[in-house]
Protein backbone atom coordinates (compact mmCIF):
# COMPACT_ATOMS: atom_id res chain seq x y z
CA UNK A 1 0.00 0.00 0.00
CA UNK A 2 2.83 2.39 0.85
CA UNK A 3 4.61 1.75 -2.49
CA UNK A 4 1.40 2.47 -4.38
CA UNK A 5 0.95 5.81 -2.52
CA UNK A 6 4.52 6.89 -3.31
CA UNK A 7 4.14 5.87 -6.98
CA UNK A 8 0.89 7.82 -7.24
CA UNK A 9 2.55 10.87 -5.65
CA UNK A 10 5.48 10.70 -8.09
CA UNK A 11 3.09 10.32 -11.03
CA UNK A 12 1.07 13.36 -9.94
CA UNK A 13 4.26 15.38 -9.43
CA UNK A 14 5.39 14.50 -12.99
CA UNK A 15 2.06 15.60 -14.42
CA UNK A 16 2.16 18.91 -12.55
CA UNK A 17 5.77 19.61 -13.56
CA UNK A 18 5.14 18.86 -17.22
CA UNK A 19 2.16 21.23 -17.22
CA UNK A 20 4.32 23.98 -15.71
CA UNK A 21 7.20 24.21 -18.13
CA UNK A 22 7.99 27.78 -17.05
CA UNK A 23 6.56 29.42 -20.17
CA UNK A 24 3.03 30.52 -19.46
CA UNK A 25 2.80 32.88 -22.43
CA UNK A 26 0.11 31.96 -24.94
CA UNK A 27 1.33 30.71 -28.27
CA UNK A 28 0.00 32.41 -31.36
CA UNK A 29 -1.06 30.23 -34.25
CA UNK A 30 1.19 30.23 -37.28
CA UNK A 31 0.10 32.75 -39.89
CA UNK A 32 -1.67 31.26 -42.92
CA UNK A 33 1.37 31.83 -45.17
CA UNK A 34 3.67 30.22 -42.63
CA UNK A 35 5.92 33.28 -42.39
CA UNK A 36 7.60 32.26 -45.64
CA UNK A 37 8.67 34.49 -48.48
CA UNK A 38 5.95 34.75 -51.08
CA UNK A 39 7.97 36.78 -53.59
CA UNK A 40 11.43 38.12 -54.29
CA UNK A 41 12.16 41.64 -55.52
CA UNK A 42 15.61 42.16 -57.01
CA UNK A 43 17.31 45.56 -57.02
CA UNK A 44 19.79 46.38 -59.80
CA UNK A 45 21.19 49.59 -61.27
CA UNK A 46 18.09 49.57 -63.54
CA UNK A 47 15.66 49.56 -60.56
CA UNK A 48 13.44 46.97 -58.88
CA UNK A 49 12.16 43.87 -60.60
CA UNK A 50 9.40 42.99 -60.56
CA UNK A 51 7.79 46.31 -59.70
CA UNK A 52 4.61 44.59 -58.51
CA UNK A 53 4.26 41.35 -56.53
CA UNK A 54 1.30 39.58 -54.95
CA UNK A 55 1.59 37.45 -51.82
CA UNK A 56 -0.77 35.81 -49.34
CA UNK A 57 -1.60 37.09 -45.86
CA UNK A 58 1.01 35.65 -43.48
CA UNK A 59 3.88 35.79 -45.96
CA UNK A 60 6.94 38.02 -46.30
CA UNK A 61 8.77 39.50 -49.30
CA UNK A 62 12.48 39.03 -49.92
CA UNK A 63 14.52 41.97 -51.24
CA UNK A 64 17.80 41.07 -52.97
CA UNK A 65 20.27 43.87 -53.74
CA UNK A 66 22.20 42.90 -56.88
CA UNK A 67 23.35 46.49 -57.37
CA UNK A 68 26.88 47.60 -56.51
CA UNK A 69 25.50 50.37 -54.29
CA UNK A 70 23.38 50.29 -51.16
CA UNK A 71 19.64 50.94 -50.99
CA UNK A 72 17.26 51.65 -48.10
CA UNK A 73 13.88 50.11 -48.87
CA UNK A 74 10.95 51.66 -46.98
CA UNK A 75 7.18 51.75 -47.05
CA UNK A 76 5.30 54.62 -48.65
CA UNK A 77 4.64 57.45 -48.14
CA UNK A 78 8.01 59.17 -48.13
CA UNK A 79 9.34 60.35 -45.67
CA UNK A 80 7.05 58.99 -42.93
CA UNK A 81 6.98 55.33 -44.12
CA UNK A 82 3.81 54.48 -42.20
CA UNK A 83 1.67 52.69 -44.80
CA UNK A 84 3.07 49.16 -44.33
CA UNK A 85 5.50 48.79 -41.41
CA UNK A 86 6.61 45.23 -42.36
CA UNK A 87 8.46 46.73 -45.37
CA UNK A 88 10.50 48.94 -43.06
CA UNK A 89 12.12 45.85 -41.52
CA UNK A 90 14.16 45.52 -44.71
CA UNK A 91 15.90 48.83 -44.06
CA UNK A 92 19.39 49.27 -45.45
CA UNK A 93 20.61 46.72 -47.97
CA UNK A 94 24.30 46.77 -48.79
CA UNK A 95 25.54 45.61 -52.17
CA UNK A 96 24.90 41.87 -52.45
CA UNK A 97 22.68 41.69 -49.35
CA UNK A 98 19.32 39.94 -49.08
CA UNK A 99 16.74 40.79 -46.41
CA UNK A 100 13.08 40.06 -45.74
CA UNK A 101 10.16 42.20 -44.75
CA UNK A 102 8.17 41.38 -41.67
CA UNK A 103 5.08 39.21 -41.99
CA UNK A 104 2.10 40.89 -43.67
CA UNK A 105 -0.93 40.11 -41.49
CA UNK A 106 -3.65 41.96 -43.41
CA UNK A 107 -4.90 42.07 -46.98
CA UNK A 108 -3.92 45.40 -48.55
CA UNK A 109 -1.73 47.01 -51.19
CA UNK A 110 1.53 48.62 -50.06
CA UNK A 111 3.87 50.91 -51.91
CA UNK A 112 7.61 50.94 -51.35
CA UNK A 113 10.60 53.02 -52.44
CA UNK A 114 14.31 53.57 -51.81
CA UNK A 115 14.40 56.15 -49.01
CA UNK A 116 17.82 57.43 -50.12
CA UNK A 117 16.62 57.96 -53.71
CA UNK A 118 12.89 58.56 -53.19
CA UNK A 119 12.35 60.45 -56.45
CA UNK A 120 13.78 57.61 -58.57
CA UNK A 121 10.65 55.95 -60.01
CA UNK A 122 12.62 52.84 -61.02
CA UNK A 123 13.09 52.10 -57.31
CA UNK A 124 9.34 52.24 -56.56
CA UNK A 125 6.96 49.31 -56.46
CA UNK A 126 3.91 47.70 -54.86
CA UNK A 127 3.20 44.62 -52.80
CA UNK A 128 -0.35 43.32 -52.86
CA UNK A 129 -1.33 41.11 -49.92
CA UNK A 130 -4.47 39.02 -50.48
Amino acid sequence: MRIWTVSLGVALLCIVLSACDGDDSPTAPDPPGGGQSGATITITSDGVSPEEVTIEVGQMVTFRNNDNTGHEMRSNPHPTHGQCPPINQVGELGAGQTKQTGVFNSAMTCGFHDHDDASNESLHGTITIR
